[in-house]
């Protein structure tokens, strides 16, 4: 068994370049969506939920109080775009363009090209009906920061099933 077998970490893939996070702090590829959350330009205290799913496109912007985007009607909003382009930072344009069942033409992949490619679809709108489960895992990460490092196991993360011991 492995050091990382026995520990109470789990490895983490690197990013594919380094991303800031004051626009999108929270982007993942889950539940068959890319979906994360993106910073208001013009509100401190307001952030919108974005969400595309993957093969039909279909997608949804609101705000954390279930408002609708404004830019987002028949065409993706800029916190979509800005959530596609940190995704391609974060996982790399071919994963992206992968888990999203995108296919261009373009040799050269980047946040762009996978949203054109997906906006020649004509993506309808979505179910915002997610926002709400992506919002709290990501509050449920930005608790885990105010953490103080500790090597004891967090009780929220016990469901992981017990290791063999080692002899």
């Amino acid at each position: 068994m492995s050091d990382w077998e026995r520990s109470s970490t789990a490895r983490v893939i690197p990013p594919a370049r380094p991303r800031k996070l004051a626009k999108v702090p929270f982007v993942e590829l889950a539940d068959g969506r890319v979906q994360g959350v993106v910073s208001s330009g013009s509100d401190i205290g307001r952030v919108y939920v974005s969400s595309v799913a993957a093969g039909t496109y279909a997608f949804a912007c609101s705000t954390n109080n279930n408002r609708p985007c404004g830019g987002a009607r028949g065409a993706f909003c800029n916190h979509i775009r800005a959530m596609l382009n940190e995704a391609v930072l974060q996982y790399g344009a071919e994963r992206v363009a992968r888990y999203l069942k995108v296919e261009t033409a373009d040799e050269e992949l980047s946040g762009p090209t996978i949203t054109a490619g997906m906006s020649a679809a004509r993506p309808p709108m979505g179910d915002s009906g997610a926002s709400a489960a992506v919002f709290s895992r990501f509050l449920r990460h930005l608790a885990y920061l105010d953490l103080a490092p500790d090597t004891a196991p967090l009780p929220e993360m016990q469901w992981f099933p017990p290791t063999r011991a080692v002899a």
